[in-house]
């Protein structure tokens, strides 16, 4: 957890105590909305001097709060169906007191929701005034949280005490009746499913770390979730509608003799009869439906099979079509590239090594330096080529103990090429018109008196760049080599902005003309 910074640190003293968790923390999340940790502290402030109770949706007590309420929402959303279709009216005291605790939260859920404060559509701001949380509520999902809070769960206990201390035979059936009724009155509880749709919503939008990773596995569990619980409705489903009729003798349940089975056994055989029937396998699903009541539970069950898979298979195709897309394009690029070399029918060779040069520079990831460069602003462009290049921009005699600002306008004007093994890098005697600096491999320098070699960090080409002149040795690459160049243009136009510099340079090259430039 990020440290609490400014009004927050401030109000964790006695005198805020415990509102503390109710301002928005200093996460991922908050500075993208802000942008800042001053805008930060600005939004706590505003909130403290309110003096209204509000959550912020940023706040501490709103993160764990909204884990809290989905854990104990998808308990709920196993526990009934499963007590409805197999306890048999004898849920017992610890499922009878889950029960009242959830529909007491849930109560509390609806409450809380007036003092929750919401995020504004543009995404900009955090809507702390509570009239317009009210109106926005009352608007949106006051309906259906009021629907799905209804307290079944206290209605079952005060009935199931009435049938206990009931010993007249007569009045002890109609409460049976009256149970059963209010058991199956517990289904509108299953509303709660929209609240964990909403929560997975909210956790993936206020989650701490809103990196696309925790985007996806937060995707990838509710989709999960939701098909597990298709999945267990619809075995509980298998056995409960039996149930109801009073196992008829040619239903599935008395066929296999799972009247007096275990409530594990009872599930397993409903689960088993449901996936059968939605993955379309007759094995499974036994005989063929005896009267309408079991047939249209088939239908429904395929259906929703059918609908699973579909949803599943949909999910499945858009993530795996958003992840990675740099290397997806450079398969597309790399397709496009071999059907080109194939119609212009280059030998085998040298499309091997026109192959062999893409994986080398781009190393699977199709992306444009250029692209990135142009995007990002010009200090960050700096910074970056500072982190890439600096250490071997000031190997170089003549950019060694020069002024900040020099160097970062040279760095500026690097480009990144990329050389396979054998490749010439320049050729003795030919006009040249660029310095390499080699950032990663290993080159042969070849002239009439000796052979010498170079590796990371050293460079060539220098007296070119300024003179235009011709290179004296022919430079190969023994390895794939990666290197950064810098041309004579767009070191002049540097150099426009230096005089001083531009006169010391030009004093070091007549100083070194007698040499054996590059």
């Amino acid at each position: 957890m990020e440290k609490v910074k400014g009004p927050m640190a401030r109000c964790t003293t006695a005198t805020c105590g415990w509102r503390a968790l109710l301002l928005p923390q200093l996460n991922r999340q908050s500075l993208y909305v802000y942008g800042s940790e001053m805008a930060v502290e600005k939004e706590c402030m505003r909130q403290l001097q309110s003096g209204v109770f509000v959550i912020h949706p940023f706040s501490l007590m709103r993160s764990y709060y909204i884990m809290g309420m989905m854990a104990i929402t998808f308990l709920n959303l196993i526990g009934i169906p499963m007590e409805i279709a197999f306890v048999d009216g004898t849920s017992g005291l610890a499922w009878e007191g889950f029960n009242v605790f959830s529909d007491t939260l849930f109560l509390i859920d609806v409450a809380l929701n007036f003092r929750m404060g919401i995020i504004a559509e543009d995404g900009e701001e955090a809507i702390l005034d509570i009239k317009r949380i009210r109106l926005s509520y009352l608007r949106t999902w006051f309906i259906p949280d009021v629907i799905a809070a209804f307290p079944i769960g206290y209605i079952l206990l005060f009935a199931d005490l009435q049938y206990y201390n009931e010993d007249n035979p007569s009045k002890t059936n109609k409460m049976m009746r009256i149970l059963m009724f209010v058991r199956i009155l517990s289904l509108i509880r299953l509303a709660r499913v929209s609240r964990l749709v909403r929560f997975f919503n909210e956790v993936e939008k206020v989650s701490n770390a809103n990196l696309e990773v925790v985007r996806l596995f937060f995707r990838v569990l509710s989709l999960f979730m939701m098909i597990f619980l298709l999945c267990h409705w619809n075995g509980c489903i298998q056995y409960f509608v039996p149930m109801l009729e009073e196992f008829p003798t040619d239903c599935w349940v008395r066929k296999e003799n799972l009247m007096n089975a275990s409530v594990s056994v009872k599930y397993s055989w409903g689960v088993f009869r449901a996936l059968s029937q939605m993955i379309a396998l007759s094995y499974g699903s036994m005989d063929a439906p005896t009267n309408y009541v079991e047939m249209w539970i088939v239908m429904v069950s395929m259906v929703s099979g059918c609908l699973m898979y579909t949803v599943l298979v949909a999910n499945a195709t858009t993530m795996i079509a958003n992840t990675d897309p740099a290397a997806k394009e450079y398969k597309n690029k790399m397709s496009r590239l071999e059907h080109y070399m194939s119609f212009m029918k280059l030998p085998p060779e040298l499309q091997l090594r026109i192959s062999n040069y893409y994986q080398a520079r781009y190393g699977g990831k199709w992306f444009q330096e250029k692209d990135v460069m142009h995007t990002v602003s010009s200090a960050l462009k700096e910074q970056i080529m500072m982190v890439m290049c600096s250490r071997l921009l000031r190997k170089v005699p003549m950019f060694q103990n020069r002024e900040e600002n020099f160097i970062n306008s040279v760095l500026l004007k690097l480009e990144y090429e990329v050389f396979l093994e054998g490749d010439a890098i320049v050729r003795q005697d030919v006009p040249g018109d660029r310095m390499f600096f080699i950032d990663h491999g290993q080159v042969l320098m070849e002239t009439h008196s000796d052979d010498r070699e170079l590796c990371d960090g050293d460079f060539f080409g220098e007296t070119c760049v300024l003179t235009k002149g011709k290179h004296r040795a022919t430079v190969k690459a023994l390895t794939d080599c990666q290197c950064f160049s810098l041309s004579c243009d767009d070191f002049k136009e540097v150099l426009l902005c230096f005089p001083d510099i531009s006169k010391d340079i030009e004093q070091l090259v007549q100083l070194n003309s007698e040499g054996e430039p590059v």
